[in-house]
């Protein structure tokens, strides 16, 4: 019954040797893969501008604390939930309770990762559309580049979206190791190479300085009731949890590896990458600052999202001399799509796992089929890109926080935390004496909860105030 202790053998678990699921062949390969999955658009385009505007390094402080608070320990919760179960969201919520309910909210994750993933394409695509951007721009074909450059052309927009969904498609019917592990082994340390050259490059630049005292000088008059409540938004938002991401990788998982310190490296790796994402966008923006290219909007704050990523950096790389023009703007938006792709293969590899575990589909027909219908989706979206901010805030601003918050009411009431107390020792040499074990139950019980249900209600009262 739920909510009673029971010994590890009456779950339903496959054994790592025997699933023909999948499996990791190493840490490495989980963390960059869960890293990956974390770490997308919103690291490179939404997160340095907030920190700017919300105290520069203040934020910092607040949103690792946050992460650490908040992310760590539920991201924790829904390793334990794929690994004990070796199921999809659904399955594995089905397999944890005997209530009715409970598979409601895998099926929520599940709904939450495919109607993102139909507008994160189109996004993704304008990315991959910006590559070629910048490089007809240096070769003078002004037509061409202002074709690539449309983000509301939507013949480019469905084009690209399906060329997204494709490569996407083609890496989850790899399978887990040969798939999406050798992937994200050779995107993650791509992406890193890429986000610190052109941090290197850019600090050298006219006005990077002053970028860089923005975000880093700490002012604790800054520390104010928004920034925690901005910080802990984002430290939820961007470690993808609520969508049952991490219950699927940790489906993947060997009992042999300790959940509580794989679960930090993501969360470390995720942070990191955000901070340097910082180190690049902020001193660029004063760069093209300098160059009398607006970066305030009307309302005095740092421009982000798409404004700041295809208008004001394009700007800037379009000022420069022609060779480091056009490298430093290529190699951006090439950034930019490794760090779309690695989000997009783990939001396929949600409904994927669903239909294979829960329906019996082959993982190449399931990957095809799903990833096609996702397809058609991101093709209406691209001629209708107003759709976005309204995906956006259903299932990213208002449905993540409601997955995490009933994971951890699932979690706390429902399956109870010595359930998963039983399974988190595997692994976890000494946890029963360890001080993580009271920590991380207090946590999911009553912090956790509470913080994310009050990130939730304040997104609904925001909307409804507006």
């Amino acid at each position: 019954m739920a909510g009673q202790p029971q010994p590890l053998e009456s779950y339903p678990v496959s054994t790592d040797s025997t699933s023909s699921r999948g499996s990791w062949n190493s840490k490495i390969g989980f963390i960059f893969a869960a890293a990956g999955s974390a770490v997308g658009l919103g690291n490179i385009w939404a997160f340095p501008a907030k920190v700017a505007d919300n105290g520069g390094a203040v934020f910092l402080i607040v949103y690792l604390l946050c992460c650490l608070i908040i992310g760590f320990p539920v991201m924790v919760g829904e390793l334990v939930l794929g690994r004990s179960t070796k199921k999809n969201p659904v399955g594995a919520f089905k397999a944890l309770s005997n209530h009715w309910f409970p598979p409601l909210i895998g099926f929520w994750g599940v709904l939450c990762g495919v109607m993102i993933l139909s507008f994160y394409l189109v996004v993704a695509g304008w990315t991959a559309g910006y590559v070629l951007e910048e490089a007809m721009h240096f070769a003078g074909q002004a037509e061409l580049a202002a074709w690539f450059g449309d983000l509301s052309n939507g013949p480019k927009n469905a084009l690209f979206s399906v060329l997204f969904m494709a490569a996407t498609i083609t890496i989850i019917t790899g399978g887990v190791s040969n798939g999406i592990e050798k992937a994200t082994k050779a995107m993650m340390p791509a992406l890193l190479v890429i986000l610190i050259v052109m941090i290197g490059y850019v600090l050298t630049l006219p006005g990077a300085t002053d970028g860089v005292a923005v975000y880093l000088k700490p002012n604790p008059a800054d520390l104010t009731g928004s920034v925690v409540f901005s910080a802990l938004g984002q430290s939820f938002f961007s470690l993808s949890l609520g969508m049952g991401c991490l219950i699927t990788y940790g489906s993947y998982m060997s009992r042999k590896q300790n959940l509580a310190e794989s679960a930090f490296y993501v969360t470390m790796t995720d942070f990191s990458v955000a901070f340097l994402a910082g180190f690049l966008v902020i001193p660029a923006m004063f760069v093209a600052q300098g160059q009398g290219i607006p970066i305030y909007n009307d309302a005095g704050n740092l421009v982000a999202g798409g404004q700041l990523v295809f208008q004001v950096l394009p700007a800037m790389f379009h000022s420069m001399e022609s060779g480091a023009g056009v490298i430093a703007g290529m190699a951006f938006f090439i950034l930019l799509g490794l760090a779309a792709l690695t989000s997009t293969i783990s939001l396929l590899e949600v409904p994927v796992a669903y239909a294979v575990d829960e329906h019996g589909m082959s993982r190449k027909k399931a990957a095809i089929g799903i990833g096609s219908l996702i397809a058609v989706f991101a093709i209406i979206i691209s001629f209708h890109v107003g759709l976005i901010d309204l995906l956006a805030t259903s299932f990213n601003d208002v449905g993540l926080p409601l997955g995490g918050f009933m994971i951890c009411v699932f979690l706390g009431y429902v399956w109870k935390t010595q359930n998963a107390l039983l399974e988190l020792e595997h692994g976890f040499e000494g946890l029963h004496t360890s001080w993580f074990k009271p920590v991380w139950v207090v946590f999911i019980r009553y912090i956790c909860p509470l913080l994310i249900g009050s990130v939730f209600l304040a997104t609904i009262y925001g909307l409804l105030t507006q």
